[in-house]
């Protein structure tokens, strides 16, 4: 009887023995694959925010370069236009001015000189009238 008792205590051990071990088992490869998956997580997170990053850096750059862009149409269309109103003024300034000579200084220049020309003639004729006069008078009187 003794035997039996030993028999069935060393069963029950063996038996409680594996139970435990395979609890044991069963739990470590539990946390195991939790930990792996949560690893995974973590991992794929990680790669997601650094993506999230990348494309906020890019369209970051995108935007300073299309600023950069727009910044420079818009300085160079500026320069374009203030030298095309520039060049405009000073095309429109020479034509009045050259309009203005011809129109109204050459004419004013041409009156000048006709009427200095014909007071310089009736001057000169008037003077020889006159000379002529008094020499005709004297000789006159002389004679």
């Amino acid at each position: 009887m003794f035997t039996v008792v030993l028999v069935v205590v060393a069963v029950v051990v063996v038996v409680v023995l594996v139970v435990v071990v395979v609890v044991v088992v069963v739990v470590v490869v539990v946390v195991v694959v939790v930990v792996v998956v949560v690893v995974a997580v973590v991992v794929v997170l990680v790669a997601v925010v650094v993506v999230v990053i990348a494309v906020v850096v890019v369209l970051v750059v995108v935007v300073v370069v299309v600023v950069v862009v727009v910044v420079v149409v818009v300085v160079v269309v500026a320069v374009v236009v203030i030298v095309v109103v520039v060049v405009v003024v000073v095309v429109v300034v020479v034509v009045v001015v050259v309009v203005v000579v011809v129109v109204v200084v050459v004419p004013v220049v041409v009156v000048v000189v006709v009427v200095v020309v014909v007071v310089v003639v009736v001057v000169v004729v008037v003077v020889v009238v006159v000379v002529v006069v008094v020499v005709v008078v004297i000789d006159i009187i002389v004679v």
